[in-house]
């Protein structure tokens, strides 16, 4: 019996109810090993990296914590990062250090969600690890089985990510009225992230019939309870007309204030309205300035504009070299129009 082999090894190490043997407790405990049980690989370890029983021996420590990290052993998993962190029977490796103990973090707060499923914020949450393989295999049936539960429990968090479950097919049957349904009664909660969702679903016709006045109704509620992403799409809605009468000063503010803080969006339509003129007076160096800040962010559109400007020298010195190295930056994330400008520059 392997557990009472692993209680038997541990009974003669601390001397509890028999004189206390290090030597036997060691000899318990590594036939609990050599079956692959991760505790008892951990305990060899620790018996080596301690010389407990045995001569210490930094190299099968490391082995026998990799051993048991392998089988899911949180604390070998720690152990294990401790050990490439401080050189300790393996070459050192910060990177790997931070990774394992990052992991180790990770499950031990997936083990305590999965006994303590005793509120809609601990059941939302286990979800939520299970959606995104944090701590645990990526499983998106029983991802989404928890959003259901979280949900029943009234939980605005929960009943988003089952509504995009329902949209998107995952964990369970694709059903775009289910996710409408799900998302619609947070919309109706004044909650920001539903109405944003919303007016997605009636802009292009998902789960309902499509109804651009109602898309913009539900993307300017979403605005106005602050979700920069619905004033960004408000500040569309304005340009295009679409939903409502053209207004490109509203777009121009909504814009400047979908802009604020690091939303790369916003900051590159910011920087179009100053370069086309859009609601503001054309000035190319501040479309420039912006176009910089969001391309620094990754944004592909802002990464292509940055390449135009520096291939035609607009109001910059003209740089072949710098737009084919932020076409390339923005070819690598699949910008189509970069990889065109790209291709034409570098075969000319």
């Amino acid at each position: 019996h392997i557990l009472a082999q692993t209680f038997a090894g541990e009974c003669y190490q601390c001397g509890n109810g028999t004189i206390k043997n290090e030597k036997l407790a060691f000899e318990y405990i590594e036939k609990v090993a050599n079956k692959n049980f991760a505790n008892g690989q951990l305990r060899i370890g620790y018996f080596y990296d301690t010389g407990v029983g045995i001569k210490q021996d930094i190299n099968n420590a490391f082995y026998w914590y990799e051993k048991a990290a392998n089988n899911g052993n949180i604390m070998a998993i720690y152990n294990l990062g401790y050990c490439y962190n401080n050189g300790k029977g393996v070459t050192k490796d910060i990177n790997k250090a931070i990774y394992l103990e990052k992991l180790s973090f990770e499950k031990e707060i997936y083990n305590w969600l999965l006994n303590n499923q005793n509120n809609s914020n601990s059941i939302f949450l286990l979800g939520y690890l299970n959606r995104f393989g944090i701590g645990t295999s990526k499983n998106n049936k029983k991802a989404f089985n928890l959003f259901i539960s979280a949900s029943e429990k009234h939980h605005f968090l929960a009943q988003t990510f089952a509504g995009e479950c329902y949209q998107c097919g995952n964990g369970i049957t694709k059903n775009e009225k289910l996710a409408f349904d799900y998302l619609e009664k947070l919309a109706n909660k004044n909650f920001a992230h539903g109405q944003y969702r919303i007016g997605y679903f009636y802009e292009n016709g998902i789960g309902i019939k499509k109804d651009l006045k109602k898309a913009f109704h539900y993307y300017e509620k979403s605005a106005n309870n602050g979700n920069k992403m619905a004033t960004y799409i408000l500040g569309y809605c304005y340009k295009n007309g679409k939903g409502v009468e053209k207004d490109y000063n509203k777009a121009f503010e909504l814009f400047r204030q979908s802009a604020t803080g690091e939303y790369s969006n916003g900051i590159v339509m910011l920087g179009y309205c100053y370069e086309i003129g859009i609601g503001i007076e054309i000035d190319m160096q501040k479309a420039f300035e912006l176009y910089q800040k969001s391309a620094d962010l990754e944004n592909m559109v802002a990464q292509y504009n940055l390449g135009v400007m520096y291939e035609n020298g607009k109001e910059i010195t003209k740089d072949l070299n710098k737009a084919i190295y932020w076409y390339k930056k923005s070819a690598q994330q699949g910008y189509q129009k970069a990889h065109y400008r790209l291709n034409l520059l570098q075969y000319q």
